[in-house]
């Protein structure tokens, strides 16, 4: 039972190396020659053993060779027959480093390894290095300095590139791994180990592509929350040339999708891999939380300028001092300095200076971070200055960023600014664009501790009347609905619609019309028509019935001469809503498009006729909630129309609107059929909002309106599983609540560790650690629901609530077995809570389709041992380790 199935791979303590032999170069590859020259030059630990040899040499041989790790540096054609004697050879994890391997020839090799019981590294990559342990296992060049730094490439040439950076850059590693398009350990497994390695400190990847968006997602998420992790990724292309049926689909590329994924992953990107280090040191320093206010401190007016230029490009804000510490500061700067916006200290600055401006605008708080911009003058000292701010920084837990412009007279002041971990740039567009990198990892860490269940609490849709009207729409064998389905599909969501009838006739037009009072809008109602507008299907502000008449006559004889086979049921006839600018609605768009990779994702954005030139859009994963929805809104440029005093008019009313976007977050979730969909537009106002126009697009599957616990595949991210809250009476009295664990549990659940008795914890933990490490508590409680599951109960007194115990299980390596964890406080022993946590999380387990559960108890913990054999566990003796025992339990039958 490792704590990562991939640690024999990456922290190896015996490898064994077939890479032919090294007296017939002519018999060895390139990356075979290559590969023995960096692991001679960097042997690591324990000196690898060469089988230099034939890969037929003899089983005594072999058997002598057994190692964690197998390295392979052999021609394609005797790849497969070396992995089969590594398995002979119980190696646990075989890296193949060979170039110009083909699909086909990937796909045995993986076979082979899974029948072998070996994790697969490669092929067509360049290895793995572990500076730490003096590890060289790759061709990508000399062994990486050693820092706190993890490294994840998809690409061999970029990983040679940004390691020869990084030398030249005094930019350190503790884990390089080089990832081919067909390795058979894919991102999100390293990934997994990188969350969990105490070596490592924060993660850069470059990524090309990703094979499975749930993993992926889940593998992000977790390690983001533990450290920071920082992405470039090629090909910002749009999505493919497919005829989109929404307007929403037309302006969402598949790179605006990876952006939202990355944002809601708690993830950083970067666009070039010299911003991906100097992101990746910033974020390591681990500042507080910040907002986006940067102020900006410089001798020199143009640079500063240039910064605070920058800061309104990249969407940050100016940080300007508050009058209070702007006056008690003029005093203690030149004359010729000014305060108005940026912090300029004028040529005239002394370090003394720097050290008052900074440790001012550091102390307010009407300031996030700080930037010190220097520009070489002939009357200062570079490195006097440099070393003030050192000394500023000494007082703030504020970031601090520093500008050092110039070459050969500031060298030495670079160097004093890099000794005292303070990242500086030479530009002040690199500087700001860091700072802008540490504001959105705070925020985007925000987004990732939410985790909302599939439906809001807001009254229950009717989910059988949506899921037979689907079901109608589908057999039919037809995917587009008629604007009729489309606002009845949202109704069934309580989401606002305008009565919308039909008229088969210019004189029910007219009869319709004056039912319902003027002014009306008239559309065209044809299942083969995409955009009503672009046939000019729509006429609004109708006034009169004679009007209604004449407009149903007109459209009807344009559109059938503009589409001549569209099949034409008639033309709707709905009360026109306040709308436009003005003292009237804003016009916002509330949409839905299915990325390949990632699935399903709502969109935001202005609404109205011009939505495609406007391409104003905002996306979010589903599920949402409250905040996910209010963060949605703010990040479309249409958010400031929204609010009080726009065009003098009283703000939008911003619940409704996220009352809407919590409704079609539902939907997705609930019915995976949804393709594409636009609701536009959306009329918002003070007095709620109304979905105008609407147009959804289906996809064919199964339709079933519920969705059993576990499920959602369609989700990148899975919901979280309300379905398990519930209340349990205890033993004795009192009740206790249970339910999924969540990511702001955290401090409850170390407040739960820190009450135990030593004995206690270290029957749980088998250790004598008094708290849980910050990076061990960010896995326990930011969990993927789809592959582990812990049960928290919840006791609530006057005094507040606390967590009384915890059941938890994880699904092993094999996909079918699962292993678990209970803790229960010591002051709720005897209670039979251990019992039913236990109970609860073996269903759960069950559910999820898993066939046997297993677990390690201390041989010395004869409660825990009792509780197992009443539970119907097997116990029996632990073969690696004689203090524990191994507590077993079939979940068939």
């Amino acid at each position: 039972m490792d704590a990562h199935f991939l640690t024999p791979l990456f922290t190896p303590h015996s490898i064994v190396v077939f890479a032919g032999p090294p007296d017939d170069p002519g018999r060895q590859t390139a990356q075979a020659r290559a590969l023995c020259a960096a692991l001679a030059a960097a042997p690591g630990q324990t000196p690898p053993q060469f089988l230099h040899g034939e890969t037929t040499g003899t089983l005594g041989e072999l058997a002598r060779s057994r190692a964690d790790l197998a390295v392979i540096a052999l021609p394609p054609d005797e790849i497969a027959a070396a992995l089969e004697l590594a398995g002979r050879i119980a190696c646990r994890t075989a890296l193949i480093i060979s170039n110009g391997i083909e699909p086909d020839q990937a796909a045995q090799f993986k076979r082979i390894a899974r029948r072998e019981g070996l994790h697969l590294l490669g092929p067509n990559c360049l290895g793995l290095q572990r500076p730490p342990l003096r590890l060289n296992a790759s061709v990508a060049g000399p062994l990486a300095a050693e820092g706190s730094l993890a490294l994840v490439s998809q690409s061999g040439a970029l990983t040679s590139a940004m390691l020869d950076w990084a030398q030249q850059n005094q930019v350190g590693f503790s884990q390089v791994v080089s990832l081919g398009p067909n390795a058979a350990v894919d991102l999100a497994q390293v990934l997994d180990f990188l969350a969990a390695d105490a070596r490592t400190q924060s993660i850069v990847v470059y990524l090309e592509g990703i094979s499975n968006a749930r993993r992926f997602m889940s593998a992000l998420r977790s390690a983001a929350h533990a450290k920071p992790v920082v992405v470039l990724k090629a090909g910002r292309r749009r999505a493919g040339n497919e005829a989109a049926l929404t307007h929403s689909r037309a302006i969402v590329g598949s790179d605006d999708v990876f952006d939202a994924a990355l944002r809601r992953a708690g993830a950083v990107r970067v666009r070039s891999f010299v911003e991906l280090f100097s992101a990746a040191k910033c974020l390591a320093a681990r500042y507080r939380p910040v907002g986006q206010r940067l102020a900006i401190v410089t001798n020199g007016g143009g640079p500063g300028i240039l910064a605070a230029d920058w800061v309104d490009e990249i969407g940050l804000q100016l940080g300007r001092l508050s009058p209070d510490v702007a006056a008690a500061l003029k005093p203690q700067l030149p004359p010729l300095a000014s305060l108005v916006d940026l912090v300029d200290l004028s040529a005239a600055a002394t370090p003394g200076h720097y050290r008052a401006a900074l440790q001012a605008a550091a102390a307010d708080p009407a300031v996030d971070g700080v930037l010190a911009i220097y520009t070489p003058q002939l009357e200062c000292d570079a490195t006097e200055v440099a070393r003030a701010v050192v000394a500023a920084k000494a007082d703030s837990a504020k970031p601090l960023l520093g500008c050092w412009m110039g070459d050969a007279s500031v060298r030495d002041a670079r160097r004093v600014l890099n000794d005292a971990a303070i990242a500086n740039f030479r530009t002040p567009e690199a500087a700001v664009g860091a700072f802008g990198n540490i504001a959105a990892f705070h925020a985007n860490q925000r987004l990732l501790m939410q985790t909302p269940p599939p439906l809001s609490s807001l009254a229950q849709p009717d989910l059988e009347a949506a899921r037979l009207l689907i079901e109608s729409v589908l057999a039919e064998r037809r995917r587009t609905l008629t604007e009729m389905e489309s606002k009845a599909l949202l109704a069934a969501f309580h989401i606002p619609v305008t009565q919308t009838v039909l008229a088969r006739s210019a004189n029910e037009a007219m009869m319709l019309a004056t039912q319902m009072g003027f002014p009306v809008a008239l559309k065209i109602d044809s299942p083969d028509i995409t955009h009503k507008s672009d046939v000019q299907g729509v006429v609004l502000n109708i006034q009169s019935g004679s009007a209604a008449r004449d407009a149903y006559s007109d459209m009807m004889a344009r559109v059938q001469k503009l589409q001549p086979r569209a099949r034409l049921n008639g033309v709707t006839v709905q009360k026109m809503a306040r709308r436009g600018g003005g003292r009237g609605g804003r016009e916002v768009c509330v949409g839905l498009v299915t990325d390949e990779a990632f699935g399903p994702v709502i969109v935001f954005g202005a609404g109205g006729t011009m939505i495609e030139l406007i391409a104003d859009r905002a996306m979010e994963l589903p599920p949402l909630n409250q905040f996910l929805a209010r963060r949605l809104v703010e990040r479309a440029r249409v958010a400031e129309t929204l609010a009080e005093g726009w065009q003098g008019g009283a703000p939008a009313d911003l619940d409704a609107l996220e009352h809407v976007l919590l409704r079609v977050s539902e939907m997705v979730c609930e019915f995976p059929q949804l393709r594409e969909m636009d609701i536009n537009p959306l009329i918002v106002d003070e007095n709620g909002a109304v979905a105008v126009d609407a147009r959804i697009v289906l996809q064919p599957g199964p339709v079933s309106g519920t969705t059993r616990a576990f499920d959602y595949p369609h989700l990148a991210i899975l919901p979280y599983p309300a379905r398990f809250e519930q209340v349990w009476p205890l033993a004795g009295g009192g009740e206790v609540t249970v339910r999924p664990v969540r990511p702001d549990d955290a401090q409850m659940l170390q407040e739960l560790v820190r009450g135990l008795k030593p004995e206690s914890r270290y029957f749980r933990f088998a250790s004598a650690i008094t708290e849980l490490p910050p990076s061990l508590l960010a896995r326990l409680t930011l969990i993927d629901y789809d592959r582990e599951m812990a049960l928290v109960a919840v006791s609530s007194t006057e005094a507040g609530e606390r967590i009384v115990g915890v059941s938890r299980i994880i699904t092993n390596a094999d996909q079918t077995s699962c292993e678990f964890s209970l803790l229960v406080a010591d002051d709720f022993g005897g209670k039979g809570l251990g019992t039913r946590l236990m109970e609860g999380i073996t269903d759960a387990a069950r559910e999820k389709g898993l066939s046997d559960i297993e677990g390690l108890v201390l041989s010395n913990n004869s409660d825990m041992l009792k509780l197992m054999r009443g539970l119907g566990f097997t116990v029996k003796p632990f073969p690696e380790d004689p203090d524990f025992r191994l507590v077993t339990r079939s979940l068939q039958g």
